[in-house]
């Protein structure tokens, strides 16, 4: 074990005497408290041998040398063990008994070591100790004078917390403790996992299996000599039950836990295993010799970050005005589900504050909340407006996030994200803002709920004291603006007590503004206000289905600019799939998730990404599902059941379906099988049978033959892309077009979001085919593969950036498929730039593998001035949400067993039906093209309109039909399904 301790010093020279304040900084240095050097406390007197200080030491004479440096040494010694005499009885006497049973007795040897030091010194009790164990994990040790109320959330404050590091170890383990005569508290934060060794539990727990014994043999008083009731028989307790949880446990937690208190902790952990939920108890502890009350406090978080946890419970405590006593912070496996984070604290009412039930049901309420809140939310209820409270400070920070992309139409500066919620909590505004979240919450009380009446009045009354009192123009849209909101809201989940994020129904016309160009309406809207993320999902039809995409920005420019736009892209996404959907029942829907996890190490973006996709699905299935919570919690003015439909979308991975779906399921969703769409197993995954690329090739080989003339299966052609070989799109392209076509498909540029790279000759095969199986990005394109004129462009560099992004306007090619990249790519203001100087386009044909690569402006201008033949991308990517709709009948018809053993012979049927529908519409749209002339794309929205609208009639018509009527269409019904499956269950139709 080395322990080291860091030392700040206020001066130079008299530095023994000075006063020392400890700090734990990896950029000092740190000095072992076993040197001799600390332990004398000279260091400053025995470091300057200058010969103006040299005299007193008789250098001429040896032994009087000997002599005084031994009386030297003597005295010292003599002080510090004086010292230790004198601080090991105070010691003994003051820290409480928990600390000795629970911290090893290395540990406070180390403690008093330092304590006597410092006291000898006459210095100021506060240092920092660092401690490395031999497993590699760190002890960082604070000890601090007094007790007073705020001063471990300064101490937690002062902790390492780094998440930008891959290095970063995370806390597993605190231990808070107070002197009982409050003049020190002592406190350890272990930061690493402990090694997990094979001991026998049922030694290291033996006294908490006797204890559960006498619990289930019913052997125990009902309280026990505190006067706290004891656990109840419960199946938990069961011996096989509680080995197999303990083996789950650290050995120190097993071996310092109270066995009535791992019990308590048991049962918190059972409420939240399997989930991302927060479960939280209270239990009155005891009166000391003050009168004064003290209360335990246990919390279990399922996958949280422990640091994050523990400062935002001490936060939230100090708010309330409840003193930490003594605390202890464990991780516990909860197997493929990720940790359970294990919070207890001891805790007293300060400041005159009550440890009353009510008070205790709203912390409560809040802790549950605290793992979810947003940063700005917790910056305005925890600083600058405390009487705000927790949830309506998430509601204002909620409705300055739906109020950015509707208000920054006006003016994007005074109307940015930041300059939004800075205005409406502003000193002269806040009270205002707080008015109208009240009447949210009156609005949506589901003890009361106001009327439409009752909301009309009391908003005109709203209106009047804002009219009267706020004479900031843009103060008073944007209080305006959230009385709106309040009006547009048809459904929340405020009231919901395990909420992972704010959801709110909205009424569509909300995002709309007066002087926006007249366009269609969609069906309905949902906005999700959660931590790092915003999110969007956009339907244009009651039944809907759409995929959902995380939005990463780079930067915090780029994420206000995303910010800005996101209703507007999802609100494309969705209308672009209702024009797609045109071959399914389902209309068209997207969910758009701006996620903020900037400047994090790649371990914590993807550790937010995925609490992102956790929060916001299961937000919406707080708004959709019909259970017994949701009828006692979520007021309801949309008046109806809604279904929604997923799928994945840029970057959702497979974890992220097989959560939402499992989370369906255990949230009662009706079938929950298709919620989301593209599951591993019990599914048909987009990337790994290529779906959607399957259908751009169909449109891609009949646009080369119609527009260049060319016969791909005997003609050379070239053609670049974006999107990477690792996309799916992209990558699942590359290998069709080396299927179908061989050496005639000359791959000239790729680009995605690692670099670029091109060659006029085109791009070895071989290379491109081994990034796509091994799931590599382009920037891992071999060089030694590229032709004499090839080259790779990485964008660690500055001209690699431009290369990057320029790659799809630069090269030439016969044909450009976008099977990646960012919506509104080529646009009004840049289209120019896919041309040549002579005003030839770098590719004539551009087929759509990407939604919104080409805004509808750039592409009508493209055609018009270049000639430029572009499939709409809800024309050429339409068959990825076909197999989406497919493998949901799939899952209503079909077990998953049943499906399982048949996926083989039902996925080929369905590439079949794939084929057949893209080839139907590309034909079509070239011969209508040819025939009458027009933009394609323009051509495309008609076709799908035709469609859709005939639709729409049917699903009127169908409505009056009889039984008789509908078992005619039955055949009709049976066409559309894949064989297989219409061979197997056709019955349930």
């Amino acid at each position: 074990m080395i322990l080291r301790l860091t030392t700040l010093q206020k001066g130079t020279s008299a530095r023994i005497n000075a006063p020392k304040r400890l700090l734990i900084q990896q950029s000092r240095a740190f000095t072992s408290i076993d040197d001799p050097a600390f332990r004398a406390h000279s260091t400053a007197v025995t470091e300057n041998t200058s010969s103006e200080y040299r005299s007193w030491q008789a250098s001429q004479n040896i032994d009087i040398q000997r002599v005084t440096q031994t009386a030297m040494v003597h005295e010292l010694t003599q002080q510090v063990s004086r010292s230790i005499e004198n601080v090991v009885p105070w010691f003994l006497n003051t820290m409480p008994a928990p600390y000795f049973r629970q911290v090893p007795e290395s540990f406070r040897l180390d403690h008093i070591k330092a304590i006597s030091a410092i006291k000898d010194a006459s210095m100021d009790m506060h240092m920092n100790l660092k401690t490395h164990l031999p497993d590699g994990r760190q002890v960082l040790t604070f000890i601090r004078p007094g007790t007073m109320p705020g001063l471990l959330l300064n101490m937690i404050k002062e902790l390492p917390f780094n998440q930008r590091s891959e290095e970063y170890m995370p806390l597993s383990r605190v231990q808070i403790y107070s002197a009982e005569d409050d003049s020190m508290s002592l406190n350890l934060f272990v930061y690493g996992e402990e090694s997990k060794h094979q001991t026998d539990v049922t030694l290291t727990g033996s006294q908490i299996l006797e204890y559960a014994q006498q619990v289930m043999d019913g052997s125990l008083p009902p309280q026990d000599e505190y006067g706290r009731p004891n656990p109840k028989p419960n199946n938990t307790f069961e011996r096989d039950n509680l080995i197999q949880h303990m083996e789950k446990c650290s050995e120190s937690y097993i071996l310092r836990s109270d066995p009535r208190r791992f019990l308590s902790q048991i049962q918190l952990f059972e409420k939240v295993s399997g989930s991302d939920n927060i479960s939280v108890s209270t239990e009155y502890s005891y009166l000391d010799e003050n009168n004064d009350e003290h209360y335990w406090i246990d919390i279990a978080l399922a996958n949280t970050l422990p640091h994050y946890a523990l400062e935002q419970t001490t936060k939230l405590l100090f708010l309330h005005s409840f003193d930490v006593m003594r605390a202890h912070l464990d991780n516990v496996s909860d197997g493929d589900n990720g940790t359970i984070t294990l919070l207890r604290m001891l805790v007293t009412p300060v400041n005159g504050a009550k440890g009353n039930e009510a008070t205790f049901n709203l912390l409560q309420q809040e802790l549950k909340r605290c793992k979810w809140l947003n940063d700005s939310t917790m910056e305005l209820v925890f600083e600058t407006h405390p009487w705000l409270g927790v949830r309506r400070g998430e509601i204002i920070t909620a409705m300055a996030a739906i109020m950015h992309p509707i208000m920054s139409k006006q003016n994007a500066i005074a109307f940015s994200k930041g300059n939004i919620l800075e205005t409406i909590t502003k000193d002269r505004y806040i009270k205002h803002a707080a008015a109208i979240v009240d009447l949210f919450l009156e609005r949506f009380n589901p003890k009361g709920p106001l009327s439409d009446e009752e909301l009309e009045a009391k908003s005109k009354e709203l209106l009047s004291i804002i009219d009267n009192e706020v004479e900031d123009t843009s103060a008073q849209a944007l209080l305006t603006k959230m009385i709106d909101i309040v009006k547009h809201t048809l459904r929340t989940n405020i009231y919901m007590n395990n909420r992972y994020a704010l959801g709110l129904r909205l009424d569509p016309k909300i995002m709309s503004s007066e002087d926006e160009a007249p366009r269609e309406t969609p069906y309905g809207v949902i906005f999700v206000h959660g931590r790092r993320f915003d999110g969007y999902h956009t339907r244009f039809r009651d039944i809907a289905r759409g995929g959902m995409r995380l939005v990463t920005p780079a930067s915090p420019e780029q994420y206000a600019l995303e910010s800005a736009h996101q209703y507007e892209e999802c609100y494309g996404l969705a209308f672009a799939q209702q024009l797609k959907n045109k071959d399914i029942p389902e209309g068209g829907s997207k969910a758009v998730v701006l996620i903020d996890n900037i400047g994090m190490s790649e371990t914590g973006k993807d550790f937010v990404m995925r609490k992102s996709v956790k929060a916001f699905t299961d937000t919406i299935l707080d708004l959709i599902v019909d259970t017994d919570e949701t009828r006692e919690e979520v007021v309801d003015f949309v008046g109806k059941k809604e279904v929604l439909y997923l799928g994945p979308d840029e970057q959702v991975i497979p974890e992220d379906i097989n959560w939402v779906i499992k989370r369906a399921k255990q949230r009662g969703y009706d079938t929950p099988a298709a919620f989301m769409s593209s599951k591993p197993r019990a599914g048909i995954n987009h990337k790994e049978y290529g779906v959607t690329s399957e259908g751009v090739n169909v449109y891609l080989d009949v646009a080369l033959r119609h527009v260049l003339k060319i016969d791909p299966k005997q003609e050379s052609f070239s053609i670049k892309i974006t999107g990477g070989p690792d996309g799916d799109v992209a990558g699942n392209e590359l290998k069709i077009l080396a299927r179908e076509y061989g050496d005639n498909a000359k791959v000239v540029g790729i680009a995605d979001g690692t670099g670029c790279a091109e060659d006029p000759n085109g791009l070895a095969w071989d290379e491109l085919l081994r990034l796509v199986n091994d799931n590599l990005p382009i920037d891992q394109f071999n060089p030694s593969k590229l032709g004499e004129c090839g080259a790779v462009h990485t964008v660690d560099t500055e001209e690699g950036v431009k290369a990057r992004n320029s790659m799809h306007n630069r090269v030439q090619a016969d044909a450009f498929i976008p099977a990646g990249g960012r919506p509104n790519t080529i646009n009004i203001h840049n289209y120019k730039h896919f041309l040549n100087h002579d005003g030839s386009p770098s590719a004539p044909l551009i087929v759509e593998g990407a939604n919104l690569f080409v805004t509808d402006e750039a592409r009508q201008l493209l055609f018009e001035e270049a000639g430029v033949v572009i499939v709409k991308d809800s024309s050429a990517n339409k068959c990825g949400v076909i197999t989406s709709s497919y493998e949901i009948c799939a899952a209503m018809m079909l077990s998953e067993e049943e499906f399982f053993d048949n996926k083989d012979q039902i996925v080929s049927e369905v590439l079949n039906k794939l084929h057949n529908y893209a080839q139907l519409e590309a034909e079509l749209l070239f011969r209508e093209f040819e025939t009458y002339g027009g933009s394609l794309p323009q051509l495309s929205k008609v076709v799908s309109d035709a469609v859709n609208a005939a639709t729409d009639s049917l699903s009127v018509a169908l409505e009056s039909f009889s039984a008789e009527d509908k078992e005619k269409l039955l055949p009709l019904f049976r066409f559309h399904l894949p064989q297989t499956m219409a061979d197997m269950s056709f019955d349930k139709v």
